[in-house]
């Protein structure tokens, strides 16, 4: 399976792979209803911490260990956190792809404005 851009789980499937995983999460939770819907979101904040503990690793910032950990970890972090937070959207909303679009669009606008315009 190809992990590219690419590859099957790249490009346009981005949608369709965040479905799968939900599927899959949803055939193998340990918890139902609202409990499993909380570890979701939980999970999203277990990853962030991830993604600190990948930029103390790659300065250096822990006397202790030193170095223990590379910018391509962090981008591979960043990527958990990114993944994570479509997954818990996907299993908030079946229309996950319009709400993130939609939201998307007004972040863009609200920063940078209309095409070769300023901020709004």
């Amino acid at each position: 399976m190809l992990a590219g851009p690419d590859g099957p789980w790249g490009g346009a499937d981005v949608w369709a792979t965040v479905d799968a995983l939900r599927v899959w999460l949803d055939d193998n939770r340990a918890h139902g209803g609202s409990e499993d819907l909380l570890l979701r979101v939980l999970k999203l904040s277990e990853e962030v911490g991830e993604v600190a503990q990948a930029v103390i690793g790659a300065t250096g910032q822990n006397p202790r260990k030193g170095a223990d950990h590379t910018w391509a970890d962090v981008q591979a972090e960043l990527c958990d956190v990114v993944i994570t937070a479509l997954v818990v959207l996907r299993t908030l909303t079946p229309d996950a792809p319009t709400v993130f679009a939609g939201h998307l669009a007004r972040v863009a606008h609200r920063s940078l404005g209309e095409p070769g315009g300023r901020p709004t």
